[in-house]
């Protein structure tokens, strides 16, 4: 079993709710230049408040893509997040339906009509830049070639579309780490399909086919993360603007969640893709090769071959290798998502 050898030094003091922090490894090196592709959703919501904060990562844009909601409001809670920390980071407006499939209604069962929990957020201050999301993509990848992590915590429609304009796109990109897929879990869209990934399976399997340096963080990992309540609660005491958005956003999502039996807190999807860029030691990888079953009864399936399979296996021998993430330190994972957006 293939493990990151990265040596993890944060500490998290949590005493009368105030959190001490020791500095990660990689807040003492150069921020992680990453691009985050997402639907936002509120888990979604809660992976882009925790890269905003965090040292150890620059976010030098946001692309948007339908999924947990459309399209259009996906994109204004993109900018309502970017408007909440104050950052300068701009926003491009991306894929609205599948490259293939028909598209499907969002699941406002999960995340509310709005994709942020029914809240009643007021109308975002910022604009959406006029690029669309998979020439701005390429666009940062030429002006930066081989600094850019991109993190797609949604549909992967965004980026197999860059890669139809720019060829050179995986020589120009450091890494791509995704929030996606299910190794040797049950999918959650069906038995065998993750919602990402299921979003465009065409798209996926595009991706996981280019030969370039993937990280895969789905369910195996995402699933065994549950935050509980009494830590959102110390984020909002600590940071209170930060915090007590995210616990208003996460009363709907919390609710769904329980009415499926999932009690002691829900599962921490997207933000675990940002816990990878920013120390992938908390996980566990294996080299594989993944495919994408693009429809019928196992639509969306990610079929992962551990190890290098036999040549007669073809359509995985000739697949790359991706890193699939199997194990997660999910205490420590909550310590470094709790000290970050403490801040």
């Amino acid at each position: 079993m293939k493990m990151s050898l990265k040596i993890r030094t944060i500490t998290v003091a949590v005493a009368l709710g105030i959190c001490a922090v020791v500095p990660t490894h990689a807040e003492e090196s150069t921020p992680v230049k990453v691009i985050i592709d997402a639907d936002p959703g509120v888990d979604d919501a809660m992976a882009i408040l925790f890269a905003l904060q965090s040292p150890a990562v620059e976010v030098i844009g946001i692309t948007t893509v339908f999924g947990n909601t459309a399209i259009d409001n996906a994109t204004a809670n993109a900018l309502t997040l970017v408007d909440l920390v104050g950052a300068s980071v701009p926003v491009a407006r991306g894929a609205e339906h599948p490259l293939v499939k028909d598209l499907r209604e969002p699941p406002a069962f999960v995340h509310g009509a709005d994709g942020l929990g029914e809240v009643g957020l007021q109308k975002p201050v910022g604009k959406v830049i006029e690029k669309a999301a998979a020439q701005f993509i390429v666009d940062m990848a030429r002006q930066y070639p081989g600094e850019i992590t991109l993190v797609p915590v949604g549909p992967l429609t965004n980026i197999a579309l860059a890669l139809g304009i720019e060829p050179r796109l995986p020589q120009l990109i450091k890494e791509v780490v995704l929030m996606g897929g299910a190794a040797r879990v049950e999918g959650n869209v069906s038995p065998v399909a993750e919602a990402n990934i299921f979003g465009d399976p065409h798209a996926a399997d595009i991706v996981f086919k280019t030969p370039w340096r993937v990280t895969m963080v789905g369910l195996d990992v995402t699933t065994r993360v549950r935050m509980e309540d009494d830590l959102l609660e110390r984020i909002a005491k600590a940071n209170p603007k930060l915090g007590e958005f995210i616990w208003s956003i996460t009363r709907f999502y919390k609710k769904f969640y329980e009415s499926r039996g999932v009690y002691g807190g829900f599962y921490v999807h997207d933000p675990s893709a940002i816990a990878y860029v920013i120390d992938p030691g908390l996980f566990e990888t294996e080299t594989a090769r993944v495919r994408v079953v693009p429809e019928g009864l196992a639509e969306g399936q990610t079929i992962t071959a551990i190890g290098t399979p036999p040549a007669f296996w073809t359509a995985w021998y000739q697949a790359p290798d991706v890193e699939v993430c199997l194990g997660v330190d999910a205490e420590a994972m909550l310590a470094l998502y709790e000290s970050t957006l403490s801040r």
